[in-house]
């Protein structure tokens, strides 16, 4: 199955792909450097699509 753009990742999905600890991810989001959505249950999901944009500003800023 293909990676959907709108897709939503889990804070330990997005802690992989920048190779963080998940409680990172949550700081991030609470500091507004990534946005978050909030299910029913109060749990943070973040969009796949912008995820990856922010991934590939941060590759473009090392090189």
């Amino acid at each position: 199955m293909a990676a959907d753009q709108n897709d939503l990742l889990t804070p330990a999905e997005v802690a992989v792909l920048f190779r963080v600890n998940p409680k990172t991810v949550t700081r991030w989001a609470r500091a507004g450097k990534i946005s978050a959505i909030r299910t029913l249950g109060g749990h943070r999901r973040f969009r796949r699509a912008e995820i990856e944009a922010v991934l590939r500003a941060e590759e473009a800023f090392e090189l």
